[in-house]
């Protein structure tokens, strides 16, 4: 699973409230231009994120691969008719639908790996003042530590399944199993992390990492504003955009 990794690629060096601003920038345009020729280009933006942040594209497949078989799925379902069994002019919408969904889990991962915990905590109670932000700040730093620690858990479940020859149970026997060991131990991680926590004096307050803006980040948030507008060209008309400008309405849309 992809988890923070210190490096000196050009990602790693942008404060994470510039990646983070890309982030829903391109998520934006992406469900904007969710045609072929959009996806096209999206496609090339991904490779590139990823190539600054230094990481592998078919490491990124393989660390949501557990995704894949529902993106697949969706165009097959969708497509699936009765007396025709399949018209390909259904599943278009929906693996179009999908293939974005990657598309934002790529630039997604490319975040995670180059960005601190702290400092994605930081950037968060940085954006949302508060109490609420402390809030959303602690839980996306739990959740980064949290979810590796879980995801080992299941493999090593499954190893030991496979030791014990529970390949020669049925399906739903086997999943049932897993499912229950994997709960059982998420709750006591859960205990534990508490315990934890309590021992080392949580805050809720913390002194967090001091986020500044370089030239770097000057880039970083033209192109995010460049994805942004790009999806109000498409999501807002040309004409209401005019009119709105202008200061008046068209006629025939009272």
């Amino acid at each position: 699973m992809l988890s923070y990794e210190p490096g000196d690629s050009l990602a790693h060096r942008l404060d994470p409230r510039s990646k983070l601003a890309v982030q829903i920038g391109f998520a934006a345009a992406a469900f904007a231009h969710t045609t072929p020729r959009g996806l096209a280009a999206l496609t090339v933006v991904t490779l590139a994120v990823l190539y600054l942040a230094r990481t592998d594209p078919r490491r990124v497949v393989w660390a949501f691969r557990f995704v894949v078989p529902f993106l697949i799925a969706a165009p097959l379902l969708d497509g699936f008719a009765w007396g025709v069994w399949f018209v390909p002019a259904e599943a278009v919408g929906p693996a179009l639908a999908g293939y974005r969904v990657l598309l934002v889990l790529g630039v997604a991962a490319a975040y995670v790996r180059t960005t601190p915990v702290r400092d994605s905590r930081a950037a968060i109670q940085w954006a949302v003042p508060g109490r609420v932000g402390q809030f959303l700040g602690m839980g996306v730093a739990f959740v980064f530590r949290f979810l590796p620690v879980l995801r080992a858990d299941v493999g090593r479940i499954r190893d030991a399944h496979r030791a014990r020859l529970g390949t020669e149970r049925s399906v739903p026997d086997r999943m049932g199993m897993l499912v229950t060991a994997a709960f059982n131990r998420a709750f006591e991680r859960a205990d534990r992390f508490a315990v934890a926590l309590r021992a080392r004096c949580f805050s809720w307050n913390p002194t967090l990492p001091e986020l500044r803006f370089s030239r770097l980040d000057a880039a970083a948030l033209a192109v995010a504003a460049t994805f942004v507008v790009l999806s109000l060209v498409t999501v807002v008309p040309p004409r209401t955009v005019l009119s709105m400008s202008v200061g008046f309405v068209p006629v025939g849309t009272r």
